[in-house]
């Protein structure tokens, strides 16, 4: 798992310079993991950015009577879609790294029952992945990178 980056706060900061502070790092956090998070061979770019949409996602509750509430309102409920999304493709991910681990171990008979739920799970993790892709491009197209650059410096 990707290691949250430290946050340079103090006590003499206000409360709303700690909120965008802290929103301005984990937002970072959520697009640097953005690339060739699609890729599933690479399933832990998609646990990486998972866990850093619910950092932002946290911290965004935390801090929210510092921010404009219309803004907060819409990045708000952006960064959950994207959550989402991610959590879609994720489970079956996890799903099929335990089952090649147990078919790892699993006798010559069972081999073809585990390769048909195998299959399923592939298929679902392709259905997730375009619901994660269709995500990223909502994301993109609404400009949800400005608009929490944006939601930091109001």
């Amino acid at each position: 798992m990707a290691k949250a980056q430290e946050i340079a706060l103090d006590g003499e900061m206000t409360y709303a310079a700690a909120a965008r502070a802290t929103v301005a790092v984990r937002a970072g956090e959520v697009f640097a993991h953005a690339d060739g998070v699609l890729d599933t061979t690479e399933i832990e770019r998609v646990h990486d950015m998972r866990v850093a949409t619910r950092r932002l996602r946290a911290v965004l509750e935390i801090f929210a009577p510092a921010f404009d509430t219309a803004q907060y309102k819409e990045v708000l409920r952006d960064v959950k879609a994207l959550a989402d999304a991610l959590g879609t493709r994720r489970d079956p991910d996890v799903q099929l790294a335990h089952l090649d681990a147990f078919a790892a171990a699993a006798p010559e008979p069972d081999l073809a029952g585990i390769d048909v739920l195998a299959q399923r799970l592939r298929v679902e993790q392709t259905q997730g992945n375009q619901v994660l892709a269709a995500a990223l491009e909502s994301a993109a197209a609404s400009d949800l990178r400005g608009r929490l650059e944006r939601l930091v410096e109001a």
